[in-house]
């Protein structure tokens, strides 16, 4: 329900009963969910509206029929203020700061990038699924039930006829999208099979008749404790000192393991004086469109032409200027600046990716009460080789946790669907969930 002293939230409902084209499994019609367009909304009322599964394109807002869409998807979220990193992810924060500070591009082979805003490795961390089946009535806060007087004829920039909508029905194919590509599982083995240790061929395997293998610093710092107790125990005298000793020698001699280092750890270290590059993040409002919004609007359009034709195949004239702005800049989310909120504000952003002056990435995200939502990703392909999918996912976790400061409701990162049906998303499925 819209917050106190905020205006009510205005859609139209168009129903579920049109099956229209899936962007996962192909199906010209098996995709089938409730819809409607949003003239104006809080953003109270959309963060209640996430949660039970909704999500928006645009201005329009829709709701998978989970009993009988084709690719039913649940809403993900990641407990930003628990994420740690992983050894995949520092290799992408590690690869992004050495190309910035000394201009190093890995040699390795670029992986694929899935047709999804984020990767995998993006998303390893503590997740909960949430759908309609797991939310108590306590929690369905209805909208607003105030009905203004229907608007029948409303201009181009303020509504769009149900054709119009139907039209966004059939391109939202195009923006929906599957994530990395799956491992297959391994095949387990029958009971009968005997587990047999034969002898690793040579160059292959670990020999199971030797002890595991140690690391050197751990080798090294035990010798030198057992050298150092034992030139003491020449010296010492008594029974209680020589325990003592004998107990710190035990205990600095097992393996002590590094605290993890965190997002911030990689993205915010200082940079020397001659650095190859400079990388900055900036925050814009995209609706109502800020000044900074407007000023870069035509060189964010030629990222997002030039990501859909390398990375989508679409053709040169298929990107429009008119289908960015519905689907990448258009917003019902009003702005809202409470002075408890964070100091840009609720509503609908662009985070702008800008490198030595240009712009080479953009993440589309709303800011909510209690979450950061991912949109969409899109960045300039020449850059592939910086997983920009991985890197702007762990960027806003980070900016999650830096509106938290000042926001502390606001402490979720929601990334969009998870699709079972989708065999390039079961890899979500395999996160640990808490």
């Amino acid at each position: 329900m819209a917050g106190a002293g905020s205006s009510a939230s205005i859609v139209e409902y168009f129903g579920g009963e049109d099956g229209y084209r899936c962007g996962y499994c192909k199906n010209q019609s098996g995709n089938l969910s409730h819809g409607m367009w949003a003239h104006s909304m809080t953003v109270q009322d959309y963060q209640d509206l996430i949660d039970r599964g909704w999500r928006r394109s645009g201005k329009y807002v829709y709701k998978p029929i989970m009993n009988q869409t084709c690719c039913p998807q649940y809403t993900i979220r990641c407990q930003a203020l628990h994420f740690q990193t992983s050894k995949s992810h520092k290799k992408v924060l590690k690869k992004m700061l050495k190309f910035i500070s000394k201009g190093d591009v890995s040699k390795a082979a670029n992986e694929e990038e899935p047709m999804d805003s984020h990767i995998e490795d993006a998303v390893s961390c503590d997740f909960v699924h949430r759908s309609e089946s797991h939310v108590s009535e306590a929690e369905l806060t209805p909208l607003n039930e105030d009905h203004a007087d229907r608007v029948e004829n409303e201009d181009e920039d303020k509504g769009e006829s149900k054709e119009e909508v139907n039209e966004k029905k059939a391109e939202l194919g195009s923006l929906q999208m599957c994530g990395d590509k799956d491992a297959a599982a391994p095949a387990e083995p029958s009971p009968s099979t005997q587990t047999v240790h034969a002898p690793p061929k040579p160059g292959k395997g670990a020999d199971l008749s030797k002890p595991p293998c140690r690391k050197a610093k751990d080798i090294r710092r035990e010798r030198k404790l057992q050298k150092l107790l034992q030139n003491q125990k020449c010296t010492l005298e008594g029974s209680s000192l020589q325990a003592e000793h004998q107990a710190l020698l035990m205990q600095s001699s097992k393996s002590t393991t590094n605290q993890p280092k965190s997002i911030e750890d990689f993205i915010f270290v200082p940079l020397p004086d001659d650095a190859l590059h400079k990388l900055e993040v900036r925050v814009v409002r995209s609706s109502p469109p800020s000044s900074q919004f407007k000023a870069t609007f035509q060189e964010s359009y030629q990222v997002y032409k030039r990501y859909q034709m390398v990375i989508h195949k679409d053709p040169p004239d298929k990107p429009t200027i008119n289908q960015f702005t519905r689907f990448l800049c258009d917003s019902p989310l009003e702005a809202e600046n409470p002075p408890n909120g964070p100091e840009c504000g609720y509503g609908s952003f662009h985070q702008q990716y800008w490198l030595d002056g240009k712009i080479i990435a953009v993440g589309v995200i709303d800011i909510l009460p209690y979450c950061v939502s991912s949109v969409y990703l899109y960045y300039d392909p020449d850059y592939s080789f910086l997983s920009l999918g991985v890197y702007s996912a762990l960027r806003e976790i980070a900016f999650t946790r830096q509106l938290h400061e000042k926001a502390p409701d606001l402490c979720f990162y929601y990334m969009g669907f998870y699709i079972h049906s989708c065999p390039k998303m079961r890899y979500k499925n395999r996160l640990e969930t808490r």
